[in-house]
């Protein structure tokens, strides 16, 4: 390789930051996850989730668990913005 690492285009650093903070933020949510299940928030499983059974299938929409995590991200961007 003729190009030096300190060389590399500062485009790409931002694209390694991108991804690396995608991954902080997923590992984060996953530990989340877990934190609330260990803490009995059974997300995905609130009162006010839709779960309907038949005899071909089932149906399963977590409308609860997404209104609750979105307000929880939206609290989040908001108290950590830069404003």
């Amino acid at each position: 390789m003729d190009q030096d690492f300190a060389e590399v285009n500062p485009e790409s650093w931002s694209f390694a930051k991108l991804l690396i903070a995608l991954g902080l933020g997923l590992a984060a949510l996953g530990g989340a996850w877990l934190l609330f299940e260990r803490l009995g928030i059974p997300l995905g499983r609130l009162p006010g989730d839709i779960h309907i059974e038949g005899k071909r299938g089932s149906f399963h929409f977590p409308i609860v668990t997404c209104i609750v995590v979105s307000v929880l991200g939206s609290l989040l961007l908001r108290l950590f913005s830069r404003h």
